[in-house]
């Protein structure tokens, strides 16, 4: 039952964080998440983001040069 929760307000987490890499949110939805996710979580989350976006873009960079 403890697992559930922690997956789900993991993905309510990584939700906050998509949203907020595009930067399209609508006022109710940010204090929503303001209410419900962990600073801690989010900071978690956006790191990982970044690092994954990065990595993105470094491969695709590779694979246009090698062409």
């Amino acid at each position: 039952m403890m697992a559930a929760v922690a997956w789900r307000r993991f993905g309510r987490s990584i939700r906050a964080v998509a949203w907020s890499f595009l930067g399209i949110r609508s006022k109710a939805g940010l204090d929503s998440d303001h209410a419900q996710v962990k600073p801690l979580e989010v900071l978690a989350v956006g790191l990982v983001g970044v690092f994954v976006l990065i990595a993105v873009l470094v491969a695709v960079v590779s694979w246009a040069v090698a062409k």
